[in-house]
């Protein structure tokens, strides 16, 4: 009976000493949502996320890694985040996703002056060249909105040096973000211009198929915490101060565990 008990308090302490497996944090060079600086993750989303992991007591680091590799690291493998990924309706039958953490808008660009001819061309415009960075919520906007040949790049910033080298006619991208792409490369804010406007895209951190259910909970309890007590508005308008932070939160897309 002795040697049992003892089994039994053994088995037990080393069951409920077992700690959770910690989440695999990804984000992309994607200033100044999110960006890599002096070797560390830096960005709007990266500090919210930072705060969301201190009510969480969770220290895992946030890997800034290419767009691709993120991504497909999201869809293959269980117990990954990835943050921020554009809402949409083939991407919530593949992920759980947590946000809103801001709303971009998906804008198409074109260099300075040149806006008022290509909108001369009427439904000719669709046949013109865009460019996006491959595996980009930008790229999908461009060929769901009709056209027909879309340039795949590695990121925003080769995508923006295409464009004002003529390689393509038209850039698709994040509104927020173009200038900061723009600045890495160096050239003046104002060396392209707004086409138009081609959607308002709602971003979330992203978990990957089977991670666990409690897991993902936590972290939505505690990003509630971070937009309920006045956290997130703070660290939205530091980096985004023209913009209106999103105070919903919604959990949507696969259930989380499955």
């Amino acid at each position: 009976m002795l040697i049992r008990i003892l089994f039994l308090l053994l088995f037990g302490c080393a069951t409920w000493s077992a700690p959770a497996a910690a989440l695999i944090l990804y984000t992309e060079d994607w200033p100044p949502i999110t960006y890599q600086h002096n070797g560390v993750a830096d960005g709007m989303a990266v500090e919210v996320v930072r705060e969301i992991q201190t009510r969480l007591h969770d220290n895992s680091p946030v890997e800034v890694v290419p767009w691709a590799r993120g991504y497909k690291e999201l869809l293959t493998s269980p117990g990954v985040m990835l943050f921020t990924v554009g809402r949409s309706e083939a991407r919530e039958k593949q992920m759980s996703l947590l946000g809103p953490i801001a709303v971009s808008q998906t804008v198409l660009l074109a260099r300075k002056g040149e806006a008022a001819k290509l909108l001369a061309l009427g439904s000719g415009i669709y046949q013109r060249p865009v460019g996006a960075y491959r595996g980009s919520i930008f790229a999908d906007a461009a060929s769901a909105a009709g056209f027909v040949e879309v340039d795949l790049a590695p990121t925003p910033q080769v995508t923006a040096q295409k464009l004002l080298h003529g390689r393509y006619d038209m850039w698709v991208e994040g509104g927020f973000v173009v200038a900061s792409v723009l600045k890495d490369i160096h050239q003046p804010p104002d060396a392209v211009e707004v086409v138009r406007v081609l959607e308002s895209l709602e971003l979330y951190l992203a978990f990957s198929r089977g991670t666990p259910g409690d897991e993902i909970r936590r972290w939505q309890d505690a990003f509630a915490a971070v937009k309920r007590d006045g956290s997130f508005k703070r660290i939205y308008n530091k980096w985004l101060p023209r913009d209106t932070p999103p105070m919903e939160l919604r959990l949507i897309g696969v259930p989380p565990g499955h």
